[in-house]
């Protein structure tokens, strides 16, 4: 017998009752075991599709870029560019039944000029984008768009998202995020736990292996090196989700992590609102009354050159003043190094009223912004989207490998249909209390802070309890038989 076959020798055979063993490892080994056969086996299918359709999404800026190129560039990059005003008023002429709220100007020199529009019979967060020529203002082009995303990466984003199910669709990713670092993080400590006789199959598969022991080598080296990536995905994965993401987000103002965002409330001479939550109204009569629309607009180009001065250069996106409010101009670079800048400047005048700089963020909500920017592929460009790619195909072997196992290890080849069986129940009872009492409490902590984990976990251990009080009971009238 291989030292691999004995150290699984325990999985295979039939259910015994737990023993009473040291603590440490070899007391926690059992639980963990159990516990990874049984979440990679009932979540792995939520896995793969998260995993497939993440490896859509992680193509698709770079197929959007093939796809709207008439709209996405120009056909020759002219001398100079028109003034935003003329190219706003092209995109108005062109749909007239549109209000611009945003213009985001050509950020390289044979881009087009976004117009965002909101138009009667769109969706809930889309938007009309008018792509226009930024130098001879014709228009390229017309696309419902939800944020930056254009229709193919918008249909994939939420088909990653929810299966383009909705709100109940999201169920699935959240429970996938959820279980996607417990099963990393239990898998890991079961791969390097293992005894081996040479060090380098830790990292490396057991080329000269063959049957079972050859997929668990790759399914073990794969997952390794895949770990810290999976994990991180999971983490940045949960702060969109529902019910995980909202815990996270109270987390994160209770830490001062919240991320804060450029005032841009006018008061009623048209400067910048203050601190106090009237600031910016006016009292007519008693009453409090928002202010006026500013009649006086020194029009985009003069607010764009304003944020320019002030060092907001890159990649920028114009929010057109609405009531009340003044000119929001931001950085939207977020490849390496970032430039995520912002000032909010006066239509009256011209001037700058507050600004924001990246580098005055909480160091938390930064990290936030790493995270999600790096779970979207935007951080390092391609190369960034290339990492994802390849996490999403390790996710989907990883699965293969693993049901591949469980099929290998059925206990008779003349049972066809016949697969692997769990570590034995009662694997908790092995553990010394000074162990298991820490353990629970983590548990239950977690799957507070995490209720899809947590309501799953409760669901699983109780059908389990069944199932082995069902077992005992049968076992009981066999042998009074």
């Amino acid at each position: 017998m291989s030292l691999d076959e004995i150290q699984d020798a325990p999985a295979r055979g039939a259910e015994e009752p737990p023993r009473r063993t040291a603590g440490g490892w070899a007391a926690l080994r059992p639980l963990l075991l159990r516990m990874h056969f049984y979440a990679g086996l009932l979540i792995a299918p939520l896995l793969f599709i998260a995993a497939t359709t993440g490896l859509l999404y992680a193509a698709s800026w770079q197929a959007e870029k093939i796809v709207y190129a008439d709209e996405l560039t120009v056909p020759r990059v002219g001398e100079r560019a028109l003034p935003l005003s003329d190219q706003v008023r092209a995109a108005r002429d062109a749909e007239p039944g549109g209000e611009v709220t945003a213009v985001w100007p050509a950020p390289d020199a044979d881009d087009t000029t976004r117009v965002i529009m909101e138009k009667k019979g769109l969706a809930k967060g889309e938007t009309l984008t008018v792509f226009v020529d930024p130098y001879t203002a014709d228009v390229r082009g017309q696309l419902t768009t939800a944020g930056d995303a254009l229709p193919l990466r918008a249909w994939l984003s939420e088909f990653h998202s929810s299966l383009q199910l909705g709100e109940f669709g999201r169920n699935y990713s959240e429970l996938a995020a959820s279980w996607l670092w417990v099963v990393t993080l239990g898998g890991l400590a079961l791969w390097v736990g293992r005894r081996r006789t040479r060090a380098v199959r830790l990292v490396l598969p057991d080329r000269s292996a063959t049957g079972r022991r050859r997929t668990l080598s790759w399914h073990g080296t794969v997952g390794l090196w895949a770990a810290a990536g999976l994990v991180v995905l999971s983490a940045t994965g949960l702060t969109w989700s529902k019910y995980a993401g909202e815990n996270i987000g109270q987390l994160q103002d209770r830490l001062g992590g919240a991320t804060p965002s450029v005032t841009a409330t006018l008061n009623a001479a048209g400067a910048a609102g203050g601190a106090d939550e009237h600031a910016g109204h006016v009292m007519t009569d008693g009453m409090e009354m928002p202010p006026p629309t500013p009649t006086a607009d020194v029009g985009i180009d003069e607010a764009v050159a304003a944020a320019r001065a002030a060092g907001v250069t890159e990649d920028l996106r114009v929010t057109l003043p609405a009531r009340g409010k003044g000119y929001v101009v931001k950085e939207t670079d977020k490849q390496v190094p970032v430039h995520l800048d912002a000032v909010a400047v006066d239509p009256a005048d011209g001037t700058v009223m507050d600004e924001l700089r990246f580098s005055d963020h909480p160091l938390l909500a930064q990290a936030t912004r790493f995270g999600i920017d790096l779970h979207m592929g935007l951080t390092f460009g391609l190369a960034n989207q290339i990492a994802l790619a390849a996490l999403a195909v390790a996710v989907m072997f990883l699965v293969f490998w693993g049901y591949r196992m469980w099929w290998m290890r059925r206990p008779t080849k003349d049972r066809g249909l016949s697969v692997g069986r769990a570590q034995p129940r009662g694997a908790w009872r092995r553990l010394p209390a000074t162990t298991l009492l820490p353990l629970a409490a983590v548990t239950a902590v977690v799957g507070w802070f995490v209720p899809m984990l947590g309501l799953s976990l409760v669901a699983f251990l109780l059908v389990d309890g069944v199932l082995g009080f069902v077992k005992r009971r049968r076992a009981g009238a066999v042998t009074e038989a």
